[in-house]
C-alpha cells in the first residue's frame, strides 16, 4: 500500500470506530507499518486540518471527529443521483471495485430517507450493455496511480504476445473499452494497450522519468479527446 491509500485509509479506520480511540500500535498492525510510520502519517493527516486528536493513558489512542470531517451528506437529490448513475458506469471498467465502495459509502453518509430515495432513483436508470462485454483487470487502476515503470504481459488483436516496460501516462475510455495510454520502452513512443488484452500487470518499483503526454501523440483520428473533470 503506497502512502495516500494508507493516509486515505486511516481516515476511514478512524472514522469507522469514532468516538472510541484506536492506538498507534494497532493501526500499525493494520497497515503493517511500524508505529512510527503511522504517527508520522497522523501528524501529516493532523497539520492538513483532519480533525484528529490524541487521547492519552493505557486504554487512549487516536480519535477522529466524525462529525466534523467532510462527507457527501450535503449532495442535493440530484447531485447524489448524478453520483450514483456515474459510479454505475464503471461496472466494468479497472475502477469497478473503488466506485462500488464509494457507492456504499455516499449512501452510508446520507440521511437515510434520502439515501432510499436516491437509490430507488437510481434503480430506474438502465444501461444497455453487450453480453460479451470484456472485464478489464483491477490492477489496470493501480498501474495508472502508482507513478511505476509497469511490466505488461500483452496481447495484441493477432494474438501475438509479448512482455514490454511501460511508463503510464494516463488512461482513455471509448465504447466500453478501456485503454493504457503509456510510454512503450520496447517502441520507444507513446502507445495504448486495451485493458482486455492485458494478460498480466506488475508494477514495479522503478519511477519513470517525467513524460509529458499531448494529445498529437495520441494520433487520434476522430473524437473529442476530454478530461472527466473538464467543467
Amino acid at each position: 500500500m503506497n502512502r495516500t491509500d494508507r493516509l486515505y485509509g486511516l481516515v476511514e479506520e478512524l472514522r469507522a470506530v469514532s468516538p472510541r480511540p484506536r492506538s498507534a500500535r494497532r493501526l500499525a498492525e493494520r497497515f503493517e507499518v511500524s508505529v512510527r510510520t503511522i504517527e508520522r502519517d497522523l501528524a501529516a493527516l493532523q497539520q492538513s486540518g483532519l480533525p484528529i486528536w490524541a487521547e492519552p493513558g493505557r486504554t487512549g489512542g487516536y480519535v477522529i471527529d466524525a462529525s466534523a470531517t467532510l462527507g457527501p451528506a450535503g449532495f442535493t437529490l440530484d447531485e447524489a443521483l448524478s453520483v450514483l448513475i456515474g459510479l454505475g458506469t464503471l461496472r466494468h471498467s479497472p475502477f469497478r471495485h473503488s466506485a462500488r465502495t464509494a457507492m456504499r459509502k455516499l449512501l452510508a453518509v446520507m440521511p437515510e430517507e434520502d439515501a432510499a430515495r436516491a437509490s430507488a432513483l437510481a434503480s430506474r436508470v438502465h444501461l444497455l450493455e453487450s453480453e460479451d462485454d470484456a472485464v478489464v483487470p483491477s490492477e489496470f487502476a493501480a498501474a495508472l496511480r502508482a507513478d511505476r515503470v509497469v511490466r505488461l504481459r500483452y496481447q495484441d488483436a493477432s494474438g501475438a504476445e509479448s512482455t514490454r516496460d511501460v511508463e503510464p501516462l494516463g488512461s482513455i475510455g471509448k465504447d466500453g473499452q478501456w485503454y493504457l495510454i503509456a510510454w512503450c520502452r520496447l517502441r520507444d513512443g507513446v502507445r495504448a494497450f486495451r485493458g482486455d488484452r492485458m494478460l498480466s500487470i506488475e508494477v514495479t518499483r522503478e519511477r519513470p522519468p517525467q513524460r509529458s503526454l499531448r494529445a498529437a501523440d495520441l494520433a487520434i483520428p476522430y473524437g473529442r479527446l476530454r478530461s472527466v473533470v473538464e467543467g
